[in-house]
């Protein structure tokens, strides 16, 4: 198990940062408001840079990266790792691939499996290896199985408001609302006991600073 001198985690939101300081005790660890196109530390001087389930949303991805790649020794490793919102993320392709069928119009542009190609393997790839400072570029999936009691324990969370898919489902009139929850119930894989599993699956690419 790794066992670093020092993290340092970033975020834009001081929100999120104050919630960090007051979850997490250590004294190796802090957290500081930065930009990940411009990320507030010296040149050289990490062993390793990750951006967890963030690349995507950064407005220039290949700056994100450029930055992570600068904050690196030679010979640090730089990793990244993203949901397959095309793909395997299932809880979200499940609600996306129905309200898609029932409102292409508008929830087509808000599906993120649209929205974020570099979510699937050979974009990120693609991403990494054109960095011309990154050799022994790998990709790989990480599989989690994501296991919800009943349907309203795996609808719920869409009601909440917070990012596009629940953004999208309580904009919707009750009506279009309860439409597409009986339309998603229908798809989804429910076990005799009531019980739902689906798998949650993000891809992961690192490369090493040559230079």
């Amino acid at each position: 198990m790794a066992s670093p001198h020092a993290v340092l985690g970033i975020d834009s939101s001081e929100r999120y940062i104050q919630f960090a300081h007051k979850q997490i005790k250590d004294p190796r660890v802090t957290f500081r408001v930065g930009d990940a196109q411009e990320v507030p530390v010296e040149s050289a001087s990490y062993d390793a840079a990750v951006s967890g389930l963030v690349l995507n949303f950064v407005p220039q991805p290949s700056q994100a990266l450029k930055e992570m790649i600068r904050a690196v020794y030679v010979g640090g490793t730089v990793t990244a790792y993203v949901w397959d919102y095309a793909g395997q993320m299932q809880l979200m392709r499940y609600f996306w691939n129905t309200a898609v069928e029932l409102d292409r119009t508008t929830a087509f542009t808000l599906d993120e499996g649209q929205r974020f190609p570099i979510c699937q393997p050979e974009p990120l790839r693609r991403l990494f290896q054109i960095a011309a400072q990154l050799e022994k570029v790998e990709i790989r999936s990480i599989d989690v199985v994501t296991t919800f009691r009943n349907f309203e324990d795996y609808w719920s969370p869409f009601l909440g408001g917070q990012g596009p898919a629940p953004s999208y489902a309580v904009s919707l009139s009750e009506e279009k609302r309860v439409a597409l929850r009986e339309h998603i119930r229908l798809t989804l894989p429910i076990s005799s006991d009531g019980s739902i599993q689906l798998m949650a699956r993000a891809w992961s690419v690192r490369g090493v600073r040559k230079d």
